[in-house]
């Protein structure tokens, strides 16, 4: 193997959860050189990656009827010579990227129907982290695995770009910071009311703590709906839609910690070295929680979860009966 595409999954906690997958390949393959082609949305995490030589952004995935877009299906990866292709993602349309690509060698799990398009299919195993989930595969591709923690580099200049819009939020550089992350992308299920967060921030306040709410543009609904209830609405910044994913890893490089539903700004936190408390409703705290200490995850243990539903049918209680005084509680032990 002289030059490797690996094609990332597809969203954000789900690739930093592939991370140590990754260096598990850099370690065994040292003259290699190793590209990832990503979503536009994914694609900039890697530049926080030393094992990786190289990005390649990948457009959507076309739709099935769209046979113009499907003539073109692995365009972007033809003309690089890669001699093999690492897939994370478990989807055909994937198989298809690397197979139209003319990559002679196609790696990943045997999933659905796309076996018989990879020269080496692994049988999946259920029941594992997901970080354990990429490694056993490239554990059977023949690649020892090494630390189970993923571990992103903050370059510079993304902490100063981060200190910038912090302290334009009025950030002294002195105050302890804690970044709050109120938003999920798979959707209402997985957020902690906000409400919470609003009484949550209010409270650290009065220990002398500066609050930042992170998220994307898509979260700014919510991050309207917390600061409205503020008591003391001055003492936290609202960063939601202001920064791009390397300058929310330098927020986090800036901050003693991060409180945040089971979300991709979850993962990424960690990997920077921040500790985080998480609260946990629908989706599975054994498969997708943050590796390492000293991380916290809080759950309330009900009959209903995990339900792993994008929005809840009854009354939330998965995450309505994670209190406040609670998640207080967690982060200020982990600052």
């Amino acid at each position: 193997m002289k030059r490797l595409v690996i094609l990332a999954p597809n969203w954000l906690g789900d690739a930093v959860m592939a991370l140590p997958a990754i260096a598990d390949v850099r370690r065994a393959s040292r003259g290699a050189s190793i590209t990832v082609a990503a979503r536009p949305a994914i694609a900039p995490l890697f530049q926080l990656v030393p094992e990786v030589n190289d990005t390649i952004v990948l457009p959507r995935a076309a739709a099935i009827g769209d046979v113009a877009n499907w003539r073109w299906l692995g365009a972007e990866l033809a003309d690089r010579h890669f001699d093999s292709a690492l897939l994370f993602p478990n989807s055909l349309h994937s198989a298809l990227i690397a197979l139209r690509a003319g990559i002679p060698e196609r790696w990943g799990y045997s999933a659905g129907w796309r076996g018989g398009l990879l020269t080496r299919a692994v049988r999946r195993t259920r029941g594992l982290h997901q970080v354990e989930y990429y490694q056993q595969l490239v554990h059977a591709l023949g690649f020892p695995n090494g630390p189970i923690e993923p571990r992103v580099a903050v370059p510079d200049q993304a902490r100063d770009a981060a200190a910038r819009l912090l302290a334009d939020g009025g950030w002294d550089g002195r105050v302890p910071l804690v970044a709050l992350a109120p938003g999920a992308a798979y959707g209402g299920a997985k957020r902690w009311p906000p409400l919470y967060f609003a009484e949550l921030a209010d409270s650290l306040a009065m220990d002398g703590v500066r609050c930042v709410m992170i998220g994307g543009a898509a979260d700014a609904a919510t991050g309207e709906q917390i600061l409205g209830a503020l008591e003391r609405r001055d003492a936290t910044i609202n960063l939601m839609g202001r920064t791009d994913l390397p300058t929310l890893a330098g927020v986090f490089g800036c901050s003693r910690g991060l409180v945040t539903n089971d979300s991709g700004a979850m993962h990424l936190a960690a990997a920077a070295g921040v500790s985080v408390t998480a609260v946990f409703g629908p989706t599975d705290d054994a498969a997708t929680r943050p590796i390492g200490d000293p991380h916290v995850v809080l759950v309330h243990p009900v009959w209903c979860r995990p339900c792993m539903l994008r929005e809840c049918p009854i009354d939330h209680r998965c995450m309505r009966g994670i209190r406040v005084a609670a998640v207080r509680d967690a982060a200020r032990r982990t600052l």
